[in-house]
């Protein structure tokens, strides 16, 4: 197999965990037989103070072109007083927009090696965490039209928060689809008690889940899912939502593994290009130090090989090898245990590329 994956490293640690992942990368090709060239786009910050964008034309023509994704991290103080049209995030509504990526998969996993970073109880993790949120990512409030206005004296503002039946169906679908590969369990956020969206979000998921007769379904409220999510993360497998809900839901559940340096995700469209990037952020007061964990970004290499290549196998061997180095007792710095080895970036890297 060739595929084309362009690399977007952005800003502080983006360029080291990515390299990372493009060394776990070039094994699984070279054991697989596979090709993977890669083509490096600028985005963010680094490509403001190069560019004056934070992406170019020809930088998302290059994305658009290419079989996936791989992203690092942008962003930093250093362009806080950035006009807001090229603010380094800007670059990620762009890319999610053109390249129509509506379906964010992050998954929560505790890894056993991991537990005691958790700030749960170890009654409450129980048998473990594994779970996966299904977010929708270019409807809702965020994309809704907005305005501030002055009304008898003082300032009024209002967010409009559409969401449409199709928009709603196809996140449904991809839900539903990744039940069906999972634990076949999906529960389904809204706030139906208030929202007429959500409302129209639970009659479209009701009718989605008569196709799906395997899937044992359920509806719940945003709200129960938070508090749900710390008394007992344990009873869920999918969960699927709306874009700000699945916003505020998917950093709660990054924390309830304690890593979040170990958290990758994936943003799909409705063919097979999508971004795969870890969930945290830039860290630029860490960059260029070697420190950096790169695991998040290694296992959402393992994501897109699984997701956008049907690599099930290379996929399964990335996680297996991360598994592996952890046993081990190697750890970089963010997730350093008594009686473990700490390791830099590029070594943990290293490790996970041999472990294959």
């Amino acid at each position: 197999m060739i595929k084309h994956i362009a690399l977007l490293p952005g800003d502080g640690i983006g360029p080291e965990i990515v390299a990372e992942a493009v060394k776990v990368l070039d094994r699984v090709a070279e054991k697989f037989g596979h090709t993977f060239n890669y083509t490096e786009v600028d985005i963010g910050g680094c490509s403001i103070d190069r560019h004056g964008v934070p992406i170019t034309d020809e930088g998302m023509a290059t994305c658009k072109s290419s079989d996936s994704v791989l992203l690092g991290a942008v962003g930093g103080p250093k362009w806080d007083s950035c006009p807001p049209a090229i603010r380094p995030e800007k670059a990620l509504l762009a890319v999610r927009k053109e390249l129509g990526l509506f379906a964010n998969l992050r998954p929560t996993r505790l890894f056993p090696q991991l537990a005691s970073a958790s700030p749960l109880k170890e009654e409450v993790i129980g048998n473990g965490i594994d779970l996966l949120i299904v977010r929708e990512l270019t409807g809702g409030v965020y994309f809704g039209q907005r305005k501030t206005e002055e009304v008898d004296g003082e300032l009024v503002a209002t967010d409009i928060m559409p969401y449409s039946e199709h928009e709603i169906e196809r996140i449904g679908r991809v839900a539903f689809e990744t039940a069906m590969k999972r634990g076949k369990r999906l529960a389904s956020v809204d706030k139906a008690n208030v929202l007429d969206t959500s409302r129209l979000w639970r009659k479209t998921m009701h009718r989605l889940s008569e196709e799906y007769p395997e899937v044992t379904y359920s509806d719940i409220l945003v709200d129960n899912t938070a508090m749900q999510l710390i008394r007992n993360p344990g009873q869920f497998d999918v969960l699927v939502t709306e874009n700000m809900f699945g916003d505020i839901l998917s950093d709660e559940a990054s924390m309830l593994t304690g890593s979040i340096g170990m958290m990758p995700s994936a943003s799909l469209s409705s063919g097979t290009l999508g971004m795969y990037e870890p969930i945290h952020g830039s860290a630029p007061d860490i960059a260029g130090q070697n420190i950096a964990n790169p695991l998040g970004t290694i296992l959402s290499g393992a994501m897109m090989l699984r997701y956008a290549f049907s690599l099930s196998e290379e996929a399964d061997a990335i996680e297996s090898a991360v598994n592996k180095v952890l046993d081990l007792g190697y750890r970089t710095t963010d997730i350093m245990q008594e009686g473990c080895k700490k390791v830099s970036c590029s070594e943990m890297g290293d490790l996970v590329a041999q472990q294959l």
